[in-house]
């Protein structure tokens, strides 16, 4: 599995960007700075406003402002500002400066859920749980930044289609050798392993809107999770399918007993009170600032990721996806910045390209080739 590590440490962007260029004259970097809004004149933007160890000040732009605040403090930022619809603004006491109904709306983000299993050989991660065996991975890590410390674990992963008609995988996989929770409380005595998994294309939308015009009040945000119908049978396919996966024979010298969800949990109604019990974010919220046509009131930003309707003003993060992507989105927020970063330097775009894809042979008919049953096994 792809993993952003650079000599044992997770390259993060602040890592890979900021950190190469932080002592370049043109660069200042504030901390302790809360952004509370945007400065205009008429509908050009100016600057910003913010708070800084309890003082208030402006920062002034020479040409533009751009705000790459994540897909959650974005548009709230942009909603302090008087950015957005009239009834978020209403409701939170702010003055509105340039209507723009998409700010805050379709909240997108990935959920998964963690199939847990015991392990016939004693071979998985979870004989490392101890306090010595602990003390010994950090000891490696810290002074050579290397073995199980320099990893995430996730050692490989995997995309498929649900059904047929999808030219793209909508179930993603990450696979750990080890059974435990996230905080690392492991989930059984002895071996164990587990799968995470969950569909990659949901239906659903939510909403993110501001409270009150004070940047230190947290903002209401409503994922709406599993709302649309099609995300609940998919969560149902994704299931079935992952049972149908670790069944296979490669898996039997492996497989023990399944934890969870657990074999009690077969029937549609029972595996959509499991998931609704047990789903958690992923943690790749998205899409608040959406890019599209200045004509759709869905649209946030232009597809140069300017600010509909305003000048010197750009939103660069992920919260300019119009839909969330099929896997993992750190490295397509970063491919967004990359693009932004080329647009605002006014660089020419490559030449186009035409590059050969594949499909799946008969995709619009088959979900897969089905090898010869296994005897005990039922067909999905």
């Amino acid at each position: 599995m792809h993993m952003t590590v650079r000599d044992g440490v997770r390259e993060s962007a602040a890592r890979a960007y900021l950190e190469p260029a932080r002592h370049r004259p043109n660069l200042t970097i504030m901390t302790h700075t809360l952004v509370d809004r945007l400065v205009f004149d008429g509908k050009n933007v100016v600057g910003v406003a913010a708070r800084r160890k309890g003082q208030d000040l402006v920062l002034n732009a020479d040409k533009e402002v751009i705000l790459s605040a994540g897909a959650i403090a974005s548009p709230i930022i942009l909603q302090r500002s008087g950015i957005g619809s009239d009834d978020v603004l209403e409701r939170a006491g702010v003055a509105v400066s340039h209507r723009l109904s998409g700010v805050g709306q379709n909240l997108q983000d990935h959920l998964e859920v963690y199939f847990q299993y015991h392990c016939k050989q004693p071979i998985s991660l979870n004989n490392k749980l101890d306090l010595f065996s602990k003390f010994l991975i950090g000891a490696r890590w810290f002074f050579f930044k290397s073995g199980l410390g320099a990893t995430n674990h996730f050692e490989s992963c995997a995309f498929i289609r649900s059904q047929a008609g999808l030219k793209s995988p909508d179930i993603q996989y990450h696979f750990l050798p080890a059974a435990m929770r996230y905080d690392g409380t492991p989930s059984l005595r002895g071996h164990g392993f587990q799968v995470h998994v969950g569909p990659n294309k949901p239906k659903s939308r939510g909403e993110i809107s501001i409270a009150s015009a004070d940047p230190e009040v947290d903002p209401d945000i409503v994922y709406n999770y599993l709302q649309h119908r099609d995300d609940i049978a998919a969560w149902r396919r994704c299931i079935r399918l992952t049972r149908e996966i670790i069944a296979q024979p490669a898996m039997d010298a492996f497989r023990g007993e399944e934890l969870q969800p657990g074999t009690a949990v077969a029937s549609d109604e029972e595996i959509d009170q499991w998931v609704r019990e047990n789903i958690e974010s992923a943690y790749h919220p998205c899409g608040t600032c959406r890019m599209g046509s200045a004509e759709s009131n869905s649209s946030v930003v232009d597809e140069a990721c300017r600010v509909i309707g305003l000048d010197g003003l750009r939103v660069v993060d992920a919260s300019v996806f119009p839909t969330i992507p099929y896997g993992n989105i750190n490295a397509p927020t970063i491919m967004v910045a990359e693009k932004a970063a080329d647009l605002i330097l006014g660089k020419s775009p490559l030449p186009p390209s035409t590059v050969a894809t594949w499909l799946p042979s008969d995709w619009e008919l088959k979900q897969r080739e089905r090898p010869p049953q296994r005897e005990g096994l039922k067909s999905l």
